[in-house]
């Protein structure tokens, strides 16, 4: 079964996928770094509730569209 930390990785790809961005795009929209973003994604990394919202300003979608 996946983690919570996958399923949220695996949105925000198809969200930024669905927005047309790569993840460099994504990771200097966001300020955060392509490591950051890379491993989100991978459901390897545990996101602060601040570097999601980051992410979702940049993707332009509210924050719970990321978890749903």
């Amino acid at each position: 079964m996946a983690t919570i930390y996958v399923k949220i990785g695996e949105r925000i790809r198809k969200l930024r996928k669905k927005a047309g961005l790569s993840q460099l795009q994504l990771a200097e929209k966001a300020k955060l770094d392509l490591t950051s973003i890379s491993e989100i994604e991978s459901g390897l990394r545990n996101s602060s509730t601040r570097s999601l919202h980051k992410i979702a300003l940049a993707l332009k979608v509210p924050l719970k569209e990321l978890f749903s």
